[in-house]
């Protein structure tokens, strides 16, 4: 059952009624679906008579005219017509939109109306996932922000959600890392605040690229360096302290970088790599032993009869090298086992390139042979696709390198305080309000812009796009909000009320039917991990703001008091949609733009 407070919306108690009359109309039908949808030719379509007159071996139009019959007489269906084969095209009366409305305006929980859902699980949630002692770079964008969203998403949608933030904080680059700071005592202090994100990425940095150095050109180090790892896999506590210094110095950087992005990220939500090396062995040994794994030229394997090299030959999921060491599959393996058996999931769902996608369809059918994936746990990757410079090609600076997540983000905030600026004079920005909306507009143009592509497809970066202020972008929608607030502000004493007798024109009926699809929308994104969907759905709901701007005056003082009223509760529904939708993207909505 919904929890109190919620709202049914128009097209789920139209469904119910439509249900409930071919039951009554057509007994021997059992349970039917009328299949109902939006339609142009009227408010909703129900096609579903059409179905069950051949499986009842009727006419679909007697049908069709047996279920009007039965739907209940005022309230919700203002007229029904019957079209073509026992189509029925139904339009609501203005009444019961505007009620519906109400009633969801009205909900003092700021939900909308839109319920919990009663079925829902636990899922953890694996995303942002960066590597120590290394800098976030353009690649590291879509999964921070997709995986943020969703969490907003299915918390809201009543999921009891577990973030994860799997970093790479382990393997065999450590021991070079942590060689050199063992003869470079000090290396990794620097000048300035301990908390400072560039200067702690600058000193990894500095840190990273000579003790590379070294050990390219110094044979002696190198081989010190691969005795450190031993030491560090073995738990010395010298090592240990050394690399815990690497992990914290580079979460002061990941935060300042997640900062910038508006997101927060937990400490207690990152568990790396090195959060399973207790595990490794016993997952390892389970897998051996129930010969789910087995050994091949010395390495602990997993085969599948459709992976196959250009050769023919069975490609591997290698768990353990030959040299002992363990590969990425024993890590993801164990953190399986743990979310399962400790964190108790239902759903895993793992934000993560789509180029890993072979990888993790070998890890969960080597997780569901193990029995540690099963019949009441489902595993998902919400795989991503690339993000391209304006050429097509993979994202990357003039000299070939890959592009700084930071200098990415930065460029972003400039490009957008500068299409604030060009607008604050007339709005009476002050100089604090330009950098906070800059920054608000800057980073939502980049969330807006990966979010409102399927996740799966690759798309071209490009700020000027991004910053426009039409087309579907963040700053329209977020334009959208700040002239709604404007107009509140101008209506001064007089409140928006809904006035459920009054009829509605076209532009208000387009603008209310789109508003009561809020909750559907979030349920069916929930549903499918498709977070474009719901930027889909608030462009739509700016579009259809527009069009109501253009056709219906609201504070016109040829207006009839009702009327203004009316309309202002309208826009203040719509603004509370947007505010709450652009939230759950991560997307933050100023007042006055």
């Amino acid at each position: 059952m919904p929890e109190h407070g919620s709202v049914p919306s128009l097209a789920s108690t139209l469904q119910q009624q439509l249900a409930d009359a071919l039951t009554a109309a057509l007994p021997d039908a059992g349970a039917a679906d009328p299949l109902l949808r939006r339609s142009d030719r009227a408010d909703f379509q129900a096609n579903g008579i059409l179905a069950l007159a051949k499986k009842l071996k009727g006419n679909p139009r007697e049908l069709a005219a047996q279920v009007t019959a039965a739907l209940p007489a005022g309230g919700l269906i203002k007229d029904i017509e019957v079209s073509g084969p026992g189509f029925l095209n139904v339009t609501l009366t203005d009444r019961a939109i505007v009620e519906t409305l109400a009633a969801r305006s009205a909900d003092a929980d700021g939900r909308l109306g839109v319920p919990v859902r009663a079925e829902a699980g636990t899922t953890v949630i694996d995303y942002a996932q960066p590597n120590v002692a290394k800098e976030m770079h353009v690649g590291h964008l879509r999964s921070a922000v997709i995986g943020d969203a969703m969490v907003k998403i299915l918390e809201f949608t009543g999921e009891d959600v577990v973030r994860r933030h799997h970093i790479g904080d382990w393997g065999t680059q450590f021991g070079m890392l942590i060689q050199y700071l063992i003869e470079h005592p000090g290396a990794l202090e620097h000048e300035g605040d301990a908390a400072d994100g560039e200067a702690a990425m600058s000193t990894l940095n500095r840190v990273y690229k000579e003790s590379r150095a070294l050990f390219d050109a110094d044979e002696e180090f190198k081989a010190r360096s691969r005795d450190r790892v031993v030491a560090l896999q073995a738990g010395d506590p010298r090592t240990l302290e050394l690399w815990q210094g690497l992990v914290d110095e580079s979460k002061i950087y990941f935060q300042s970088v997640f900062d910038k992005l508006d997101m927060e990220i937990r400490d207690p939500d990152i568990v790396g790599e090195s959060g399973y090396n207790d595990m490794l062995e016993e997952t390892c040994r389970i897998l051996e032993e129930t010969g789910v794994a087995v050994r091949s030229e010395g390495a602990l394997c997993v085969f599948f009869d459709d992976v196959l090299g250009p050769d023919g030959n069975k490609v591997p999921l290698i768990v353990k090298k030959t040299n002992g060491g363990y590969g990425y599959a024993a890590t993801d393996l164990s953190a399986i086992r743990n979310r399962v058996r400790d964190l108790k999931a239902d759903t895993l769902l793992y934000v993560v390139d789509a180029r890993q996608s072979l990888h993790f369809r070998m890890v969960f059918e080597t997780a569901r042979r193990a029995g540690w994936l099963n019949d009441g746990v489902q595993a998902v990757q919400l795989a991503f696709g690339t993000v391209l410079g304006k050429d097509g090609k993979p994202f990357k600076t003039r000299e070939g390198a890959t592009v700084r997540l930071e200098d990415l983000l930065d460029e972003a905030v400039t490009r957008a305080t500068a299409v604030v600026r060009e607008k604050a004079e007339k709005v009476g920005l002050t100089e604090d309000e330009i950098v906070e909306n800059g920054r608000y507009v800057g980073i939502g143009a980049v969330k807006y812009a990966d979010l409102s592509t399927s996740a799966v497809r690759d798309y071209k970066f490009d700020l000027d796009q991004m910053v426009a202020l039409h087309g579907d972008t963040s700053v329209y929608l977020q334009y959208a909000y700040a002239r709604i607030q404007s107009i509140l502000r101008k209506a001064g004493d007089t409140v928006p009320a809904a006035h459920p007798e009054l009829e509605l024109a076209p532009a208000e009926r387009a603008l209310a039917l789109h508003l009561d699809q809020f909750g559907e929308v979030l349920f069916e994104v929930a549903a499918g991990y498709e977070p474009h969907k719901l930027a889909a759905y608030l462009y739509q709901l700016a579009s259809h703001l527009t069009t109501f701007y253009d056709q219906c005056q609201v504070l016109s003082a040829d207006n009839a008091p009702e009327v203004v009223e009316n309309r202002l509760f309208l826009v203040e529904l719509t603004a509370r949609t947007l505010h709450r939708g652009m939230a759950l993207l991560g997307i933050r909505t100023p007042e006055r733009l």
